[in-house]
């Protein structure tokens, strides 16, 4: 008997009818996008265009104002070189002097001392001096119940009224009376008064300098409307 020589001496299959291993045709996952990574990317676009809007903004809003170069002592003349000119981005709140107006303020008096480097502010210069002519200065020491509880204000119109003496006697006569002007109002925090500053006539500041040094008097604050 013969031999199939199409067959192994084992029994096996020809090689070209061996079973092959099936190859996996399933498709192949697709990748995960990961929502976060967009989320960053829009996060980081929308901050670049917010500062690029900032810069923007912050050179378009900058203005000319005048900023001062020396040190100008309160009531002396502003001359052509105390003042600069600085481009700079401000608070309108502060109220800053704009540079087209320099050649205005040339003989103005600063109303206060201004220090060099800091800007210009409208309320700073003045074109009068306090006090002015025919007029005096005077301080008053005044305890909180010596004054109203509203706040005073630099132009309120104010009378100086005497008090009853020590012993809190009170006559018929009509209080001494001495109308006045503010013109400073200072706090003193380590004995809880207030120091305020009236302009009076030359004729009324001695009289009110001794009133007031008794302690014997009040302010009294008259209408705002004019």
């Amino acid at each position: 008997m013969s031999l199939n020589t199409a067959q192994g001496a084992a029994g096996e299959a020809p090689p070209n009818n061996r079973p092959r291993l099936a190859l996996n045709n399933s498709p192949r996952l697709k990748q995960r996008r990961r929502p976060w990574v967009f989320a960053l990317c829009a996060a980081l676009v929308a901050a670049g265009a917010l500062g690029t809007a900032f810069a923007f903004t912050s050179v378009n809003d900058t203005q000319e104002v005048l900023v001062v170069s020396r040190d100008i002592k309160r009531g002396e003349p502003i001359e052509a070189g105390d003042l600069s000119v600085v481009r700079v981005s401000v608070d309108p709140a502060l109220s800053p002097v704009a540079a087209s107006k320099s050649a205005e303020l040339e003989g103005s008096r600063a109303a206060v001392d201004l220090w060099a480097g800091t800007l210009l502010a409208e309320a700073a210069v003045t074109e009068s001096l306090v006090p002015g002519e025919g007029e005096s200065l005077v301080g008053i020491s005044l305890t909180p119940a010596q004054m109203p509880s509203e706040p005073l204000y630099s132009g309120d119109a104010v009378r100086i009224v005497t008090t009853p003496g020590d012993q809190g006697e009170v006559t018929n006569e009509d209080p001494v009376t001495v109308e006045a002007v503010v013109v400073g109002v200072s706090r003193v925090p380590e004995t809880g008064g207030t120091v305020v500053d009236v302009s009076v006539p030359e004729g009324d500041a001695a009289d009110l300098a001794a009133r007031a040094a008794t302690g014997r008097v009040a302010l009294v604050l008259d209408t705002r409307e004019r």
